[in-house]
């Protein structure tokens, strides 16, 4: 079974949570009750003793879809000299109701996988007996590892990295947390899960209820269409304002067929959040854009939501930290918590791919070399260099040490400046002299390397402290033709990840283009878990 360790110290926790580790004997009578009278007050108090070990064994072959929880409960079982967890002597435990609600509810964490006897289990824990049912107490245990492992654990880090999905898995021990997530959850939610998660958790309810309202209807345009501006007459306007109403772009639906301000608002607030350069004029991506099903938008909420079980919170723990959002093309570097620089990036092309991972950015490079990787100049440049003898000196190239390298300057093709976190897949942060990419809406076109939109603003800003690095002391470095290198005092997390669905800080969901195909493979992992 996948993940012992971390479930049963998560289980350890519960059990004294629960408060049930005084234990007076053990008596392997299955569903004893013992009854007896304090000595000073005479109240009745009702103790239960432990339960025949080898119930759980039964248990299992009668339920052998929870089999994969076997080995946790015994272990914990063990722990506890098989005393009862889920009841007391007055019957059930309302700790059990919370993990009951939690298992009838469990779709709303966009879990797919249905929970596994179901209803004979129903059967019996309505009945609300004060005598322990063994099959229910052993079915609430094999439930609680069950919501634990797909809630707040996730699919097999194996399966995740089969997606090239390499930043470090969450190894957080719930052990201080529990008592309050079965007790009050929404007050411990931040502690166990990023608050991406609650966020996207929100936003497919939200659209869940709107898909049960039947959704949108798909806008229809007819083959010839090219365009929609400020001022036209259509009725394919009345159809997008109804569109955009019902996602909440527009705050009225007026149905007005005139494409007026009000309209145009709409229009770039959807633009802006699903990747678009802000457009006032709705052209037919904008369209195929707006016809995306609402099912497949809850399919990319809940894989997105998968993804945020992955990473721990502590990964922004950091003082500074840089991260990269592949889809969005976006650079965000957060100091004290707070983003202080937004950047477009350009990332790995489809046959080049930018790995999700995470590495400490140790140095800076002004003025780099370029030293172009074996696979480009096996490809790219020897090639070239056949049809053209003066290729390596019109590129500003040269021979180093049987490679080749280009020199620097403001042709390198690492522009003035890049930023190392040292790595097996040899992946950093650069400048470019090619400015004009960053005008474009899709912008995967780097061989796996990140290109930068504001590297000066970025190296600015992580040498603000260093009295050693002024603006201009930083601008002189750029333009030395003569490559140095500077070894950052502190070192800062750099975390690449694939988030093809978030939440804004201002509560807005953003959607982005899944550009190397991975939610599609992510569901399809998911279904079958």
């Amino acid at each position: 079974m996948k993940k012992t360790a971390i479930s049963y110290l998560l289980f350890f926790s519960l059990l004294f949570s629960l408060g049930i580790g005084n234990v007076s004997c053990q008596n392997k009578k299955n569903n004893s009750i013992v009854m007896r009278y304090d000595s000073l007050s005479k109240e009745k108090i009702i103790t239960l003793t432990p339960f025949d070990s080898t119930l759980v064994l039964v248990f299992y072959k009668k339920y052998p879809e929870l089999l994969p929880y076997k080995k946790q409960a015994v272990a914990i079982y063990q722990q506890q000299q098989y005393n009862y967890i889920w009841y007391d002597g007055n019957g059930i435990k309302e700790t059990a109701a919370v993990l009951w609600n939690k298992i009838n509810n469990i779709q709303d964490e966009g879990i797919t996988v249905s929970v596994p006897y179901k209803t004979v289990l129903d059967s019996k824990y309505y009945k609300k007996t004060a005598t322990p049912d063994i099959e229910l107490e052993l079915g609430l245990t094999s439930y609680y590892l069950f919501y634990v492992d797909k809630v707040y654990q996730g699919i097999d880090a194996s399966k995740s990295k089969e997606l090239g999905w390499y930043l470090p898995r969450k190894k957080a021990s719930y052990n201080n947390y529990i008592d309050s997530l079965l007790v009050e959850p929404t007050s411990a939610q931040d502690k166990f899960l990023m608050p991406q998660y609650y966020k996207l958790r929100e936003a497919l309810k939200q659209y869940r209820d709107l898909d049960k309202k039947g959704g949108w209807n798909k806008i229809l345009v007819t083959p010839k269409f090219k365009s929609l501006k400020p001022g036209d007459t259509s009725a394919v306007i009345a159809q997008i304002r109804t569109r955009l109403f019902l996602e909440g772009d527009l705050t009225r639906d007026s149905k007005d067929s005139i494409y007026d301000e009000e309209l145009k608002t709409g229009v770039l607030r959807f633009e802006i959040r699903t990747g678009f350069k802000a457009d006032e004029v709705i052209l037919p991506k904008h369209i195929a854009e707006m016809n995306v099903p609402i099912n497949n938008r809850i399919k990319t909420i809940m894989v997105n939501m998968e993804r945020c079980r992955w990473i721990s919170n502590g990964l922004t723990k950091s003082k500074e930290f840089v991260v990269i959002n592949i889809p969005s093309y976006q650079l965000t570097f957060f100091k004290d918590k707070k983003p202080v620089l937004v950047s477009k990036v350009v990332v790995g092309k489809v046959m080049h791919e930018t790995v999700v991972f995470s590495g400490m950015m140790s140095y800076i490079v002004f003025s780099p070399y370029w030293n172009v990787p074996t696979s480009i100049l096996r490809k790219e440049i020897l090639p070239a260099m056949r049809r053209n003898k003066n290729y390596l000196a019109s590129h500003h190239m040269e021979w180093h040490n049987g490679g080749v390298r280009q020199k620097p300057g403001p042709n390198n093709s690492l522009g003035l400046i890049k930023f190392l976190f040292p790595n097996n897949n040899n992946i950093y942060l650069h400048d470019t002299p090619s400015k004009n990419l960053f005008k474009e809406e899709t912008r995967a076109f780097s061989h796996g390397c990140i290109r930068i939109e504001k590297p000066v603003e970025l190296a600015n800003l992580i040498l603000k402290d260093e009295p050693n690095w002024t603006p201009e002391k930083i601008d002189e470095a750029m333009h030395t033709y003569k490559e140095s290198w500077y070894t950052l005092k502190t070192k800062i997390p750099v975390y690449i990840g694939y988030f093809t669905a978030w939440v804004d800080s201002q509560g807005t969901i953003n959607f982005y283009k899944d550009i190397y195909k991975n939610d599609g493979r992510l569901m399809e992992m998911l279904t079958k878990e």
